[in-house]
């Protein structure tokens, strides 16, 4: 005797950040029940896209002006990193050659 099981696809809802927005704005102003009940997602849904604005809101400018700074910095030192191989392997070859 076999048995069949049925196998259920779950499908994700991607949402557009416009609509992520609408509904962080209607949330603001009728609640997350209210909002979730009217627009379709879940409350837990809701409250963690609220989190995510909120610690994206926390970065200040001068954050995002340092990352950039650090990001060009190591690029800089991954070059000259690559320059100085090159001018090590340059001397040892010349230096073979003064023997």
């Amino acid at each position: 005797m076999t048995k069949k099981i049925s196998v259920k696809k779950v499908i994700r809802k991607r949402h557009s950040q416009s609509f992520k927005d609408e509904m962080l704005l209607l949330s603001s102003t009728v609640g997350v029940s209210e909002a979730a009940l009217q627009l379709g997602p879940h409350e837990s849904q809701i409250y963690d896209w609220r989190r995510k604005q909120q610690r994206e809101s926390e970065t200040s400018q001068v954050e995002v002006d340092q990352a950039a700074e650090i990001a060009r910095l190591k690029r800089l030192v991954a070059e000259q990193s690559e320059e100085l191989a090159i001018v090590k392997k340059a001397a040892t070859y010349f230096a073979k050659n003064l023997k």
